[in-house]
């Protein structure tokens, strides 16, 4: 094996001088997959840690154990919020009739009414303030941030709601144990059974 064939050279794609839009992120070649579009730039996450697969994977089952009519649980699809954000949330409720097959790629935020984000530690800033006023300037009426619980190592969900006066979104409550809310439709979750996995 020669020095030459250990290194491996990226050619990272140069950016237009305005930013990239949402058309260019489904368009660029070899983009690492779950690749988002925050105000034109792209995003590349890191690797996903156990806790972060376990919580989408519970609150992903959660969800559509009790899915309302109408409506359908999506995993890790890009929403598009306008033509410079295009970010990909863990966990999207929408409505069912936004479902084209299988071949999407996307949604409309119009389509979305609840969006969930797991907080890793490269993604903390994002979730906790860039992607919440994104979400809510674009209407969507329903957040979810999620944390580790640093002292059990559990989950912690913060429920946010959309203000329509003021186009934020208010903080609705933190959830432990359990979560039991009834927007966008009646839910109840048992948290605690992430520690049982």
């Amino acid at each position: 094996m020669t020095a030459e064939s250990v290194k491996r050279r990226v050619e990272w794609p140069m950016p237009p001088q305005d930013g990239y839009t949402v058309d260019d992120l489904f368009t660029l070649p070899d983009l690492p997959p779950h690749t988002e579009l925050i105000d034109g730039s792209l995003v590349f996450v890191s690797p996903q840690r156990r806790f972060h697969y376990l919580a989408i994977d519970l609150l992903f089952n959660g969800l559509r154990s009790s899915l309302a009519a109408g409506l359908s649980v999506e995993r890790e699809m890009t929403v598009l919020l306008d033509e410079r954000n295009g970010p990909e949330p863990d966990i999207s409720v929408v409505r069912a009739d936004a479902v084209t097959g299988l071949d999407q790629t996307s949604f409309q935020a119009e389509d979305v009414l609840l969006a969930v984000e797991v907080v890793s530690p490269e993604s903390e800033s994002r979730d906790r303030t860039t992607k919440p006023h994104k979400y809510a300037a674009a209407g969507i009426p329903n957040y979810w941030r999620v944390e580790q619980d640093g002292t059990k190592g559990g989950l912690v969900v913060h429920v946010y709601e959309l203000d329509s006066m003021s186009r934020a979104y208010v903080h609705m409550g933190l959830h432990r144990d359990v979560i039991k809310v009834d927007k966008p439709y009646a839910i109840g979750i048992d948290l605690s059974a992430l520690g049982r996995r």
